[in-house]
């Protein structure tokens, strides 16, 4: 039933429909169409822009899936994380954790918004830990 249909518009109503459309022997004759013939020329040409469209589409350059770009090209891309401990033995607080994805709302200090800018894009940037030195 749904392939009898199909055939009827592509064998029936699809050459019928096209032939009463109003389409000018010359480019000068566009300028010459009526408003009711633009209308009924208006699904053929929606139509063919779609499809024009979709054929040129895997040529156009692709869309970054974020806005954020990775931050770190090329340091210890094959651990998931990059994280640095220096021991410091002035340090007042036991921990110091500073920023490196330059995404912190306290900056310098890390507050943890490279997970996100890591979940993201992919990256595997992290903080600069300082710790007090125990001795």
């Amino acid at each position: 039933m749904v392939l009898e249909t199909i055939s009827r518009i592509i064998k029936v109503q699809l050459p019928a429909y096209l032939k009463r459309l109003p389409l000018p022997e010359t480019v000068t004759g566009f300028a010459r169409l009526t408003v009711s013939e633009w209308l009924r020329l208006l699904p053929l040409l929606g139509i063919l822009a779609l499809l024009g469209y979709l054929t040129i589409r895997p040529f156009l350059p692709k869309k970054k899936k974020q806005r954020d770009s990775l931050i770190n090209l090329k340091i210890q891309k094959e651990n998931p994380k990059v994280v640095n401990e220096i021991d410091i033995e002035d340090l007042n607080s036991a921990n110091v954790c500073y920023c490196r994805c330059w995404r912190s709302k306290t900056f310098p200090v890390c507050d943890k918004s490279h997970l996100k800018h890591n979940e993201l894009t992919g990256d595997n940037v992290g903080p600069l830990i300082l710790k007090k030195k125990i001795l």
